[in-house]
């Protein structure tokens, strides 16, 4: 597709971070097969400022609507596909009235919060006949990609367990917990909004399915019941005089696109994007732990910190010929200096080096009777070790042949949530759940997959 009339017409739903990404990709390196025309959020001053940046970045003009009138602007103004970036708790209603009214979707991950709201994206997926894909980045970093090869290559024989532990440090890990997704209501906590990157990672390595989820944990460090136990007075917000004394503050004041994202549109819908760590109202976890048995046998072990002193992750890949480890340092501490800067250090370059922990990766192969030796991580460019890059390569031009089929979609999605809804099940009953008691809508999804190949 190369001709004006001929290119891929997008909508974006959802104008926070997150979706400056499509805008310049569409602007930048796919304008030959996509064209923005429209961009929609329920904060018209947030919508506003990615209107004037797209005009004096890229020099076009897009118009802006009110989501409320999605599916009349779908039909209107021939959209073919909607992006949407919006909360999480907002996806499905979105998905399924963007399919309804003949347009696919892209959609951030999460797909959605809960078991109904997936049953009910992929019912109506089954009844349109249209597509949801899900953008899952990080099975597209170079790290992960090359144990995901390793496993493929028999290096470690048949898996029978993984150990996996993700750490998020008091800069990146404090964020979730000043946002909308402190409320479990809006992002399905932790165990689905973070850690479904994680678990649809460890359902593409496997090449399998979750049968059985524990789990355990708490909200053990933030929060207001946490802060009084240790003599912590909460803040109204983090914007306000005398926040540089607090590494836990976020002073939107202080990052022009924050200020202006935010903080100068927060008349129209009173959203606070600083709220206090220590305040009250969270009711997501900051500790987690779960077993997952797979249905071919395998185990993960998964382990979630959200306020830990670095930031990072650990695999450990049992077979039955050896093992596969993983380490992944993205900030190797965070300095008093930082305290407050919400930035995600895997897209960024400001990780911290000491004597002892340095920013870096290293996939490590050790099969029974032999020396440990090193596995070459091949380096990418750009965000997410070339993985955002590669991601949007394929949402743009289409996937083509990959040994590693890393391209997600519907059941992928449902698959990378039904750990998280299991385990937030397991959570309130304190017992195990089996997935084949959860309607997701797997079966659906699965059968319009077979009939769309």
């Amino acid at each position: 597709m190369s001709t004006e009339n001929t290119r891929t017409r997008y909508a974006i739903i959802g104008m926070g971070s997150r979706c400056q990404m499509y805008i310049d990709a569409i602007h930048g390196p796919h304008a030959d097969v996509a064209e923005l025309v429209g961009l929609a959020d329920t904060n018209p001053g947030r919508a506003a400022y990615h209107q004037q940046r797209i005009a004096e970045v890229h020099g076009a003009e897009i118009a802006t609507f009110d989501p409320a009138e999605l599916t009349t602007r779908i039909q209107a103004e021939g959209i073919d596909r909607v992006i949407i970036t919006s909360p999480d708790f907002t996806h499905a209603d979105y998905i399924v009235e963007s399919l309804e009214a003949g347009a696919d979707v892209v959609v951030e991950k999460p797909l959605t919060v809960d078991a109904e709201s997936s049953a009910r994206i992929a019912r109506t997926v089954e009844a349109t006949g249209r597509e949801v894909i899900v953008t899952f980045n990080y099975r597209y970093s170079p790290r992960n990609t090359a144990l995901k090869a390793a496993i493929l290559d028999g290096k470690i024989g048949e898996v029978t367990s993984i150990d996996f532990t993700w750490v998020l440090d008091t800069v990146h890990g404090a964020d979730y917990f000043r946002r909308w997704h402190r409320n479990k209501k809006n992002s399905g906590g932790l165990l689905i909004h973070k850690a479904s990157h994680h678990f649809d990672l460890v359902n593409w390595w496997l090449a399998d399915a979750p049968a059985r989820v524990y789990a355990s944990g708490g909200l053990k460090f933030y929060g207001a019941e946490n802060a009084a136990a240790r003599g912590i007075a909460p803040a109204e917000r983090g914007t306000r005089e005398g926040s540089e004394q607090d590494p836990f503050a976020l002073d939107l004041r202080s990052d022009e696109k924050l200020q202006k994202l935010y903080l100068d549109n927060e008349h129209h819908d009173g959203y606070i994007r600083d709220q206090d760590v220590f305040g009250e109202g969270i009711t997501i976890e900051d500790n987690l732990a779960l077993i997952v048995d797979y249905a071919r046998g395998a185990v993960l072990n998964y382990s979630l910190n959200a306020h830990a002193p670095w930031e990072g992750y650990q695999v450990a890949v049992n077979g039955t010929e050896g093992r596969l480890e993983l380490e992944v340092v993205e900030r190797a501490a965070v300095l008093p200096a930082e305290g407050g800067a919400p930035v995600d250090p895997s897209v960024s370059d400001d990780g911290q080096s000491g004597a002892l922990r340095s920013k870096g990766e290293r996939l490590v192969l050790q099969r029974h009777w032999g020396e440990a030796q090193e596995i070459e991580i091949v380096q990418g460019e750009g965000s997410h070790g070339g993985g955002d890059g590669l991601l949007l390569a394929d949402i743009f031009n289409g996937p083509g042949e990959d040994p590693y089929k890393r391209p997600a979609g519907l059941v992928d999605g449902i698959q990378a949530i039904i750990v998280g809804v299991c385990g937030n099940t397991s959570l309130e009953s304190g017992g195990p759940v089996r997935v084949a008691d959860v309607d997701l809508g797997l079966s659906e999804a699965a059968g319009a997959a077979a009939v769309a190949n």
